[in-house]
């Protein structure tokens, strides 16, 4: 079974193509209420700024993922997971034929229906069962 490992920090860099638009990922959009090519389509975060300083002790737990099939994928449910409240971290293992392992670091516990609802919203994806 093929699988690779991409670990994407919570940045606000821009990104470049995903190939989304070029037939090169089945994910089929980006989450936002439209697909790739449509108007408004942009691959760039908004700017982030400040820094935040933590004392308490990070906790870490990993979630099987499906559905996810390219590098956009790691990067949407990379960045939808890392909004919730606590979230200083999260790593993607990406397997593009099975379930792939999210792996959320915090600073205290996050709630498994945070994780689900946020997988969701990211692009229709499910914690496996």
């Amino acid at each position: 079974m093929p699988s690779s490992a991409l670990s994407l920090p919570l940045l606000g860099s821009g990104g470049g193509g995903c190939g989304c638009g070029g037939g090169g990922c089945g994910c089929g959009g980006h989450g936002e209420g439209h697909r790739a090519g449509e108007a408004g389509h942009s691959h760039v975060a908004e700017p982030t700024t400040g820094t935040t300083t933590t004392t308490t002790a990070a906790t870490s737990r990993t979630f099987e993922v499906t559905g996810m099939t390219c590098g956009h994928c790691v990067s949407a449910v990379s960045a939808e997971v890392g909004r919730l409240e606590g979230v200083v971290d999260v790593s993607v293992q990406l397997v593009t034929a099975g379930a792939s392992r999210v792996t959320v670091r915090s600073r205290g516990p996050v709630a498994t229906t945070e994780v689900a609802a946020a997988l969701e919203e990211a692009g229709g994806y499910r914690l496996a069962e």
